[in-house]
């Protein structure tokens, strides 16, 4: 069964469960070497027991939380994509094109950063 089923089938408006399992899908295909799960009601991926990114749902947007360090790094990058972000978080908006390519950076960048951590979070 797949590890999402669950709450994908809680997201009422279809456009935005299918925008969200895309994106879920295309990391699970693109990094199949991190393990899916979910934490605290809320998709996310791990690498050796560390967190790597997660994903929440809101009316108008899919956040996306890659922890503070890497929203750092990546601001301008993020702000070049047309997406708001926090200090932990940034937001895709529903009408918004999906930056698969800085999605792929941005876990690439976890990945490797987090490759000696051996905690949850940094």
């Amino acid at each position: 069964m797949n590890t999402f089923s669950d709450f994908l089938a809680k997201i009422d408006n279809v456009n935005h469960r299918e925008r969200t399992e895309a994106i879920l899908d295309w990391i699970l295909k693109t990094f199949p070497n991190l393990k899916p799960e979910i934490k605290w009601n809320q998709p996310m991926f791990t690498d050796h027991g560390t967190y790597i990114i997660g994903f929440s749902t809101a009316k108008k947007h899919l956040a996306v939380a890659p922890e503070e360090v890497t929203i750092a790094k990546f601001s301008d990058q993020i702000k070049n994509s047309g997406y708001s972000h926090t200090k932990g978080l940034f937001r895709i908006g529903w009408e918004q094109e999906v930056d698969y390519k800085l999605l792929e950076e941005i876990i690439k960048f976890n990945i490797e950063d987090k490759l000696d951590t051996t905690t949850f979070w940094r």
